[in-house]
C-alpha cells in the first residue's frame, strides 16, 4: 500500500520530490511518501502562508474558526468518513498499536476538540475570547487585543496517533499560520487534518502546511526559524537544545521536553468494593499507547493499611495487564526498545538477591512487567512499553521526598484518594513541581484547556496589544467633533 502524507498549498502534481518512509504491519507493508521541499520551494511556502495568515485567517472571527474545526472533527468522529476509515486502517500499521485501542483512543481524543470544548479552551486562556477578534475594554481602563503570529513553525515528535492536533488546532484558534513538521514515527494524521480543514473551508488553503524533513537538518531549520515568529518543538532535551541553538534570539521558542508522571493510590481506594476498579484504572493508564506519552505513569505509590496491600496491588495489576494484553496486545518493539526492556528487567531481577522484599512479575516474552519494589521509594523512570513499578508508602505525604530530584521533569499525577486527601496532596504536589493532577484511569486523556506542562496553550502563541487610556484620551482631544 502507498499513502501520501502532508499538506502543501499551491503545488501541482509533479512539482515536488518525495521521500518514502516504509512501515511493516502485522501482515501488510505501507510506503508513505512525505514531501521534501527545495530551499526555493520552502521560501515560497513561507511567503504564501505569512500573507494568507495576515489577509485571510485573521479576517475570520474566532467563532467562524471554531465552527470550521468542529465540522472537521464531526467528520472524523463518523466511522464511515473516508479519512476516519483510512486512519483506522493505516495508523495500526504505522504505530504498531492495536486496532481497537486506536479506534477507541481516536474517538475519545477527537471529542476533546468539539465546539463546546474549544470554547472552554479559549475561555480558560483568555477569559474573553473576543480578544482575538477586536480590542476589548480592560478593567484598569484602556483596551487590549490578542494577535496571533503570522507564522508559527511546529516540530512534532512521537508515535501517539494524532498528537499534533493539540498545537495545530491551538494555532488555528489564535489565527496564526502554521508550518508543521510531521514525526517520522507517525507522519499521517496531521496532513489528513490539514486537508480536511481546507476541504471544509477553501479560504484556508494557503494558511498552513504540513511537511517533513530529516530531524537535525540545520540548514533547513535555520531557513525556517529565521522567518518564523514562533518556533514550538516537542522532543528530547538534547534535540530541543540543538533546535534552540538555531532559533534567533528575537523569535519566541516554546520547547516541550521529556516529562515523568506517576500515580498515587490511597488505602481508601483499596477496600473490597473499590480495589478492582482502582487496579483496572491503573492498568489502563499503563497500557494506553504503551506509556509513550509524557503523561503516562512510570510508577505507582500505594499506601499501606488498606484491605489490599501494596504487594497484592502489584499482583492484581499484573493480572489486569495480562487481561489487557489478551485484548489489546502490545505493539512489536524495535530492537533498541527490546534491548532496553531486557536490560531493565535483568537489573531488577538481579536486585532480588540483595532486596528479598522485591518481586518481579511478568511473562517471559516481556509483553508486560510489574516490579513490586517494597519501600524502594525514589521515583525512577521505567523503560516504558508496559513496564511499571509499585512502591509502598506508609502515608501519602511520604511520596514527596521521593520525587524531589525530578522536580523539573514532573508533569502528571494520577490519583485515587478521598476529597480531603486529593486537595491536601494537590497543594503539596503543586509545590513539588507537578503541573497536572487527574483521576487514575485518565492520565493519558488531558481535558480541553489543560495547562500543558503548567503553561497556557494559547496565550503563549499570541502577543497582547494594549491601547493605554492616555492614548484614548489624547485621541478624544483630536476628534472632529471636539468644540
Amino acid at each position: 500500500m502507498k499513502e501520501i502524507a502532508g499538506y502543501l498549498p499551491r503545488f501541482q502534481e509533479g512539482e515536488l520530490e518525495y521521500r518514502t518512509l516504509t512501515f511493516e504491519g502485522k501482515s501488510e507493508k505501507l510506503d508513505i511518501q512525505v514531501p521534501v521541499l527545495s530551499k526555493q520551494q520552502l521560501d515560497d511556502v513561507i511567503a504564501v502562508i505569512k500573507q494568507a495568515s495576515a489577509n485571510i485567517l485573521k479576517s475570520l472571527t474566532v467563532t467562524e474558526i471554531i465552527q470550521i474545526i468542529d465540522r472537521v472533527i464531526e467528520q472524523l468522529l463518523d466511522r464511515t468518513n473516508p479519512y476516519r476509515q483510512k486512519a483506522e486502517k493505516l495508523l495500526p500499521i504505522v504505530t504498531g498499536y492495536d486496532e481497537e485501542l486506536i479506534r477507541i483512543g481516536l474517538t475519545n481524543y477527537l471529542k476533546t476538540f468539539r465546539k463546546q470544548n474549544l470554547q472552554r479552551f479559549l475561555v480558560e486562556d483568555f477569559g474573553n475570547p473576543l480578544l482575538l477578534d477586536d480590542f476589548q475594554p480592560r478593567t484598569k481602563r484602556g483596551f487590549s487585543k490578542a494577535v496571533g503570529a503570522n507564522l508559527t513553525v511546529q516540530i512534532w515528535s512521537g508515535n501517539v496517533p494524532a498528537l499534533p492536533l493539540w498545537s495545530l488546532i491551538s494555532n488555528l484558534l489564535v489565527k496564526s499560520g502554521t508550518i508543521g513538521k510531521v514525526p517520522s514515527a507517525e507522519p499521517l494524521f496531521a496532513g489528513w487534518f490539514a486537508n480536511m480543514i481546507v476541504e471544509t473551508e477553501p479560504r484556508l488553503a494557503d494558511c498552513l502546511a504540513v511537511i517533513w524533513w530529516k530531524g537535525g537538518d540545520e540548514e533547513k531549520e535555520r531557513q525556517l526559524f529565521q522567518q518564523a515568529d514562533i518556533v514550538l518543538a516537542y522532543g528530547g532535551n538534547q534535540s530541543l537544545e540543538s533546535i534552540k541553538s538555531r532559533v534567533p534570539i528575537t523569535t519566541r521558542f516554546l520547547p516541550f521536553g521529556h516529562k515523568i508522571s506517576f500515580g498515587i493510590v490511597s488505602k481508601i481506594s483499596l477496600d473490597s468494593r473499590k480495589a478492582w476498579k482502582t487496579v483496572r484504572d491503573a492498568a489502563y493508564d499503563v497500557i494506553r499507547y504503551d506509556q509513550q506519552g509524557c503523561y503516562s505513569p512510570h510508577l505507582f505509590y500505594v499506601q499501606k493499611g488498606g484491605n489490599v496491600s501494596p504487594r497484592e496491588f502489584a499482583r492484581y495489576l499484573a493480572h489486569e495487564l495480562e487481561n489487557f494484553e489478551q485484548r489489546y496486545p502490545r505493539r512489536t518493539l524495535s530492537i533498541e526498545e527490546g534491548v532496553s526492556l531486557a536490560e531493565w528487567r535483568q537489573k531488577e531481577e538481579m536486585s532480588l538477591f540483595t532486596k528479598q522484599e522485591k518481586e518481579v512479575l511478568g511473562e517471559q516474552n516481556g509483553s508486560w512487567t510489574v516490579v513490586f519494589g517494597g519501600n524502594e521509594g525514589e521515583l525512577t523512570p521505567s523503560c516504558l512499553n508496559r513496564v511499571i513499578k509499585v512502591v509502598e508508602v506508609d502515608e501519602l505525604i511520604d511520596v514527596l521526598p521521593n520525587i524531589e530530584a525530578y522536580r523539573t521533569y514532573l508533569q502528571t499525577v494520577g490519583i485515587a484518594a478521598s476529597p480531603n486527601e486529593l486537595f491536601q496532596m494537590a497543594e503539596l504536589l503543586g509545590a513539588a513541581g507537578v503541573t497536572r493532577i487527574t483521576a487514575l484511569g485518565h492520565m493519558t486523556s488531558p481535558e480541553a484547556g489543560w495547562h500543558h506542562d503548567g503553561r497556557f496553550n494559547l496565550l503563549d502563541l499570541v502577543n497582547m496589544v494594549d491601547i493605554e487610556h492616555s492614548a484614548e484620551e489624547y485621541a478624544e482631544s483630536l476628534a472632529s467633533y471636539v468644540d
